[in-house]
C-alpha cells in the first residue's frame, strides 16, 4: 500500500460562489488539485443562449475573470492542477481565454478539455428515439434550449495522463472533478469500485464549496466562528479512498462528523444506490470520525458496477412567469395581505379575459413572517404578525400576460391595503419559465473526447459501460422501530439531530443525523414517512420515502413531487427545499422522560 496522499481543495459550489475559495486554498492550502463546479441545470440553458448571440460566449466567465486572470500565476508557481466544469457549452473558447490569460501573465500551462456532453446538435435524432422523461413520462419536447449528458471521470484522467496542468470540461457529474485526478494518481482500474465509490464521496463532499467545512450547517450559529472568513474544505485522500476531510488553515468555518454527513445526504436519494457513470455508489456504511481539529476521517463508502446509460438534462422554454413582493405593516397585516393578493388576481384575471388572453396558467400566494413555509405546522400567533411580505407569483403562456401582471401589481400599491411599502424598487420583472427534462441515454450513443491544447488524443479507457440500463437497489432497510410509549415528553427534533435539505428536480431531500448514536431508535420510531409527510402536506403532492444510513446513524428522506416542478419552473416560496429541514428539526419527538434525564436534555422545550 503506498503511503501517498493526494490534496484536493473544492474552491466553488457554484457559479456566483464566493472568489476568496481559491485564494484561501491556494494560500493555505498545500494543495495537489483545486477543482471548480459552476454548472447547474438551468446554467446551461443561459449558456446556450448565450453562445447563440456570441460564437466566443457560453462558458463561466468569472472561471476566467474572478480565478485565473489573478491567480494564474500562483498556481503555476505552486504546481497546483486545476480541474474546472466552466467550459459550459463552448470549451474551445473556455480554452482560448484561459490560454490569453497565461500568456498575458508570463506563464505555460497545458490545457485539456473533455467534450461531448453536448448534444443539443442531435435534437431530433434523439426525438426520433420515443425518449420519455424519467420521472413523467412525458415525449421530449419540441423546443430545446440544451441537452446536456453527465460524463464521468475518466476522461479528465486521460487528459491529465497526457500532461494537462487544467482540464476543463462541460457538463460532468459534480464528483467527477475529483475522482479523476484520483485515477490519475493511483491508477484506479474500471473495476475498482469501492475506491471509485470512495473518490466519488470525496466528490460530493468538496463539491458544494464551504457548505463541507461550516456553510450551510445546522449549527452554524452556535459553532462555526468567524462567519466572514469561513475555510473552503480540502480532502487528504489515500490509495484506499479513506480520506480526511479538513479545511484551508488560518481560516474559520468548522469541519466534524456531523456537518461532513450534513453535506453526504445533500441532494441524495437512495444513499445505497447512488448513481455516477463509472460507479454504482452505497454510502450507507459510512462512518465518520473526528481525528483532530477540523479533520474528520471518513471511510467505508462501497461501490458496484456502473450503468450502461448516461443521465441527460435537457431544458425547454414554457411560458414565462413574474413574482410581485410588497410588504405590508400594522394591525391586522396578514389578512390585508392575502385580500390585496387575491384582489390582483381577480382584477387582473378579468383583463387578461377582455383582452383575450386567457387565464393564468398558475398562481400561488405567499405571506412571508407568518411561517407559511410551515404549513399546519405554523404557530397561530405567526398571523398576528404586524409586518408581513405579500409574495404574489403567476405563470402565463404569453410575455403580454405577465406584462399586464407585472403592471397591475405594482398599480394596486396606491389603491388597496394601507402601510404598503415596496420591497425593491420598480416592476416585478417578466421572466422565461426553463423547465427541465431529464433522461437516459445509452453511453454508446455520447463520444466523448479528449483533446490536449485543441487536439484530439489517444486515451485507452475514457468510458465504462455496465450491463444494464439501471442499477440494481441496494441493500434492505432496517425494519421499522418500536413506537415509543410510558412516561414521555415532547423534545424538538433539533435537540436529538441535524439536518440538511435540497433538491432534485421536482423531489426535496432531508437528511437527518442522530447527535448521538442512542437517540437514533426514537428518531426512527417518530419521523415514520408518513408522519415526515403530513409536516409538508402543504407542498408534498407524492410519496416520501425513508432510507437508512446506519454507519452515520442518519436518514434520509426524499420527498417525491414537492417542490412544484422545482427550479425556475416553480411558485413555491423555496422552490429548491433549501429550508426544508430547518422545518422538520422544530418537530417535537417523544422521549421517555427516564431518558431524557439522563441524556440530560432540556426538560422545558
Amino acid at each position: 500500500m503506498t503511503d501517498k496522499v493526494v490534496k484536493i481543495g473544492g474552491a466553488s459550489g457554484y457559479w456566483g460562489d464566493t472568489a476568496i475559495g481559491p485564494i484561501q486554498l491556494i494560500r493555505h492550502g498545500d494543495l495537489d488539485y483545486l477543482i471548480f463546479d459552476y454548472l447547474a441545470e438551468i446554467t446551461m440553458s443561459i449558456l446556450a443562449k448565450a453562445q447563440s448571440r456570441d460564437p466566443e460566449a457560453g462558458y463561466a466567465t468569472d472561471f476566467i475573470s474572478r480565478v485565473m486572470k489573478p491567480l494564474i500565476r500562483d498556481i503555476a508557481d505552486k504546481r497546483i492542477k486545476v480541474i474546472a466544469n466552466a467550459g459550459g457549452v463552448n470549451l474551445q473558447a473556455c480554452r482560448r481565454a484561459l490560454e490569453q490569460v497565461a500568456a498575458e501573465a508570463g506563464v505555460s500551462l497545458k490545457i485539456g478539455t473533455v467534450e461531448g456532453d453536448n448534444l443539443l446538435g442531435r435534437a431530433d435524432e434523439l426525438r426520433g428515439q420515443d425518449i420519455r422523461e424519467m420521472g413523467t413520462g412525458e415525449r421530449l419536447p419540441t423546443r430545446l434550449m440544451s441537452i446536456n449528458a453527465y460524463l464521468g471521470a475518466f476522461p479528465i484522467a486521460a487528459a491529465l495522463d497526457a500532461g494537462a496542468d487544467i482540464v476543463i470540461t462541460g457538463r460532468c457529474v459534480d464528483s467527477a472533478l475529483v475522482v479523476g485526478p484520483l485515477i490519475h494518481e493511483f491508477g484506479w482500474a474500471p473495476d475498482q469500485y469501492d475506491h471509485l465509490a470512495a473518490g466519488g464521496l470525496a466528490g460530493h463532499l468538496l463539491e458544494c464549496g464551504a457548505q463541507a467545512s461550516g456553510g450551510n450547517f445546522t449549527d452554524w450559529e452556535q459553532t462555526v466562528d468567524d462567519w466572514d472568513n469561513t475555510g473552503f474544505p480540502l480532502a487528504e485522500i489515500h490509495a484506499d479512498g479513506s480520506f480526511i476531510l479538513t479545511k484551508a488553515t488560518d481560516t474559520g468555518g468548522i469541519v466534524n462528523p456531523l456537518m461532513a454527513g450534513e453535506q453526504m445526504l445533500y441532494e441524495i436519494g437512495d444513499p445505497s444506490t447512488y448513481i455516477l457513470p463509472d460507479v454504482v455508489c452505497d454510502f450507507t456504511r459510512v462512518t465518520m470520525e473526528q481525528v483532530g481539529d477540523d479533520r474528520v476521517l471518513v471511510r467505508g463508502a462501497r461501490g458496484r458496477e456502473p450503468t450502461s446509460t448516461y443521465k441527460v438534462s435537457a431544458t425547454y422554454a414554457d411560458g414565462f412567469g413574474c413574482i410581485g413582493t410588497f410588504v405590508i405593516a400594522g394591525r391586522d397585516a396578514a389578512s390585508r395581505a392575502r385580500r390585496q393578493g387575491e384582489a390582483v388576481l381577480r382584477k387582473t384575471r378579468r383583463m387578461l379575459e377582455d383582452a383575450d388572453l386567457g387565464d393564468y396558467s398558475k398562481t400561488a400566494m405567499q405571506l412571508v413572517g407568518t411561517e407559511s413555509l410551515f404549513g399546519d405546522q405554523a404557530r397561530p400567533e405567526a398571523l398576528a404578525s404586524r409586518e408581513v411580505v405579500l409574495r404574489l407569483g403567476v405563470h402565463h403562456p404569453s410575455r403580454e400576460g405577465v406584462d399586464l401582471f407585472s403592471k397591475e401589481f405594482m398599480g394596486a400599491g396606491l389603491s388597496m391595503s394601507p402601510g404598503l411599502t415596496g420591497l425593491s424598487p420598480g416592476r416585478p420583472r417578466p421572466t422565461p419559465i426553463v423547465r427541465l427534462f431529464s433522461f437516459l441515454i445509452d453511453k454508446e450513443q455520447v463520444p466523448v473526447e479528449v483533446k490536449l491544447g485543441g487536439e484530439p488524443i489517444t486515451a485507452a479507457q475514457i468510458v465504462r459501460r455496465g450491463p444494464s440500463a439501471k442499477a440494481e437497489p441496494g441493500e434492505g432497510q432496517q425494519p421499522d422501530a418500536d413506537t415509543v410509549t410510558g412516561d414521555t415528553i415532547q423534545v424538538p427534533l433539533f435537540r436529538l439531530a441535524v439536518a440538511r435539505s435540497g433538491d432534485k428536480g421536482d423531489k426535496a431531500n432531508i437528511g437527518v443525523i442522530a447527535r448521538k448514536p442512542e437517540y437514533l431508535p426514537l428518531l426512527r420510531a417518530a419521523l415514520t414517512p408518513e408522519r415526515v409527510r403530513a409536516c409538508f402536506a402543504h407542498v408534498t403532492r407524492g410519496t416520501v420515502e425513508r432510507f437508512d444510513l446506519p454507519g452515520s446513524h442518519a436518514m434520509n428522506f426524499l420527498l417525491h413531487e414537492s417542490l412544484d416542478g422545482g427550479g425556475v419552473a416553480s411558485l413555491h416560496l423555496d422552490a429548491q427545499a433549501k429550508t426544508y429541514g430547518q422545518v422538520l428539526l422544530e418537530t417535537p419527538i417523544a422521549v421517555p422522560r427516564d431518558s431524557a434525564r439522563k441524556w440530560e436534555l432540556p426538560m422545558d422545550d
